[in-house]
């Protein structure tokens, strides 16, 4: 079994968010920083030009944050859910900024963050950026149908969360001592177990979460019980009770250490949600609006922040093909009093 432990010295200086009107209604609306006030559309005329505004808006809103102008961004890694990552190529068109476009699907977040903080450690950048987004109308009618069709969801099924999140890397050696730092890492596997129902992709991206989590805590040495917390993004109600149950029969309980994004960004019961919130955005927002400031402030001090991806296709679905998934792990640490600069 792969289990190589990467080790890192990066840190996140900055992060913004960016998300709809559903988003700003649920448990976390106050902790984001910009969201739509009217039908998600940002003042455009399509959802997917909607959707790369939310990117361009979340990565100036991180550069005004971290001070620092865009042509001081060595390296951009951006990615979405529409065809080609087109809401990444048209969103961050203007930065001008070196880019590398990714497809995570819902994993990006942790796709670009790691993948920055690999090449930040190395000595081969100076400053990075990392920038994912998602929503729901253009995620739909890629994938399953038009929202005008009307489809039933069955209680498996997510809601693609409307929302783009940003984050400004740097050097752990040269980032503001506040800096949330990034220590480690775990480059996921694809894993497939025979899912395929596209309505039930916590099921899908499970089996990758228990790959990468049981490597990492292999290779590093390290238990549940050494974090405050473990975060997935985003496997929903469905995917985490299977997350939970299979890694307590094999003798890795994550006991109360493990939180979803997926069930954390929606009023799950009152939102018509179903299983919970998905997509690129998902983890993006709730990372960078609710969890780096618990970091900043002390509240958390070790975190594995694990991005979960459903590599699905529309095409490979209809030729009866199932769902692999796959999950990238980042190790974040916050500053408590005492620590070193």
């Amino acid at each position: 079994m792969q289990t190589k432990y990467i080790a890192l010295s990066a840190a996140l200086v900055s992060a913004a968010s960016v998300v709809g009107c559903k988003e700003s209604e649920g448990p976390l609306g106050g902790c984001f920083d910009s969201h739509d006030y009217t039908d998600d559309r940002f003042g455009q005329d399509t959802w997917e030009k909607a959707e790369s505004e939310m990117q361009r808006r979340a990565l100036s809103l991180a550069l005004d944050k971290g001070k620092v102008k865009p042509d001081a961004v060595d390296l951009l890694f951006a990615g979405d859910l529409l065809n080609q990552c087109v809401g990444s190529a048209y969103g961050l068109l203007e930065f001008g900024i070196p880019y590398f476009g990714l497809y995570g699907a819902c994993s990006t977040a942790a796709e670009g963050i790691l993948l920055a903080s690999m090449l930040l450690s190395g000595g081969q950048a100076r400053c990075a950026a990392a920038v994912t987004s998602s929503h729901y109308c253009a995620a739909e009618r890629q994938y399953r149908f038009p929202i005008e069709y009307g489809g039933q969801r069955p209680p498996t099924a997510q809601w693609t969360v409307t929302g783009s999140g940003a984050f400004l890397l740097m050097p752990a050696d040269a980032a503001p001592p506040d800096s949330v730092r990034v220590v480690a890492g775990m480059v996921g596997r694809v894993v497939e177990k025979g899912i395929c129902d596209a309505n039930n992709m916590g099921a899908a991206m499970a089996p990758a979460a228990i790959d990468t989590l049981t490597r990492y805590f292999a290779a590093s040495g390290h238990y549940a019980a050494d974090f405050d917390l473990i975060l997935t993004g985003d496997l929903g109600r469905e995917g985490s009770a299977i997350l939970c149950e299979l890694m307590a029969a094999q003798g890795t309980p994550l006991d109360d250490r493990h939180a979803d994004c997926g069930t954390m960004i929606y009023r799950l019961d009152a939102q018509d949600v179903h299983a919970g919130g998905s997509g690129c955005g998902c983890s993006a927002v709730v990372l960078a609006a609710h969890i780096l400031p618990r970091l900043q402030r002390g509240e958390l001090r070790d975190v594995l922040f694990i991005g979960t991806g459903a590599m699905m296709s529309p095409d490979a679905l209809k030729q009866g093909q199932p769902i692999p998934g796959v999950a990238h792990l980042v190790h974040l640490r916050g500053k408590t009093r005492g620590d070193e600069a």
